[in-house]
């Protein structure tokens, strides 16, 4: 039972998500200024440590960014940086990152 609670309840982020995608892909350039210290300018994180957000579904940004603004996934960092985010904001984000081409890179061995 509490399976299908916690897969009702995950389906039920991820369908509420996608009702705010496709957002402006301008206003979210200019939202992105804040994110490209760890992400790139356009997404194409330079940095190992941080994820390339270019390219990615804009549904599955917008799920992780309101996990983030929403306590449940957790990230110091991140739960702050989310923490004011409109839906809107979120969508115009998700629009503007997966709009972008993900360069091809390897991650450096540890």
């Amino acid at each position: 039972m509490k399976t299908l609670l916690q897969s009702a309840a995950l389906a039920l982020t991820i369908t509420s998500g996608l009702a705010v995608a496709g957002g402006d892909i301008t206003r979210g350039e200019e939202l992105s200024a804040s994110c490209a210290a760890c992400h790139g300018a356009d997404g194409n994180s330079q940095i190992p440590a941080n994820p390339k957000l270019a390219g990615q579904y804009d549904s599955y940004l917008v799920f992780v960014l309101q996990s983030y603004r929403d306590g449940s996934r957790k990230n110091a960092l991140m739960n702050g940086m989310a923490a004011n985010l409109s839906d809107q904001d979120i969508a115009d984000l998700a629009a503007y990152f997966s709009a972008q081409t993900p360069s091809v890179g390897v991650v450096p061995k540890r």
